[in-house]
């Protein structure tokens, strides 16, 4: 779990990494997510990274089950309605395109695979974060999500990275990389 905190024991990331106490993870994954984390104890940092206010990017990398189609996509461009905590609430417009499977690392536990039903890749780049967000609107369309990685965030990327392999980054740099002034 992209937290410190265990539920249901499941492993966390005080399980793989260790960080000062104060240290906390922005902009959560869920379970069956991987991807970029930005682990912080910056409260301003906090603030502008989850404040929709802001709206920074967030590129994620995602395979849907299925040969996504060209109406699908535009439905996702414009945005769709998708239930958040029992409200139905439309998304922003965001950026799609189809692109072809990237270079990553397995996948552990790997993603169920059927043999006559194809799948296909996407680059989805938003600038809001609900719970669930990507699973619920590539579902809406009717390509559930298989697999979903945050690739990057404004532009700190997971390029070069393996997975559970850490960057550290100054404070200015990090600023400088979220476009966030003081």
């Amino acid at each position: 779990m992209s937290q410190f905190t265990s539920q249901e024991g499941k492993k966390t990331l005080k399980d793989f990494f260790d960080v000062p106490g104060n240290v906390y993870s922005l902009g959560r994954l869920d379970y069956d997510s991987e991807g970029l984390l930005i682990l912080t104890n910056d409260k301003l940092l906090n603030h502008h990274l989850l404040n929709p206010a802001f709206a920074h990017e967030r590129e994620y990398w995602v395979q849907v089950e299925g040969e996504i189609t060209d109406e699908a996509i535009n439905q996702l461009e414009q945005g769709v309605d998708i239930n958040i905590d029992g409200k139905m609430f439309h998304t922003k417009k965001c950026e799609i395109k189809k692109i072809e499977p990237p270079l990553v690392a397995p996948r552990y536990p790997p993603i169920r695979v059927r043999k006559n039903i194809p799948e296909s890749w996407v680059k989805l780049i938003l600038t809001e974060g609900k719970n669930r967000q990507v699973r619920k609107m590539t579902a809406k369309v009717g390509f559930p999500t298989l697999r979903l990685i945050r690739y990057r965030i404004e532009k700190i990327t997971i390029e070069n990275l393996q997975p559970g392999e850490m960057r550290i980054l100054t404070h200015a740099e990090m600023y400088t990389l979220l476009n966030i002034k003081k």
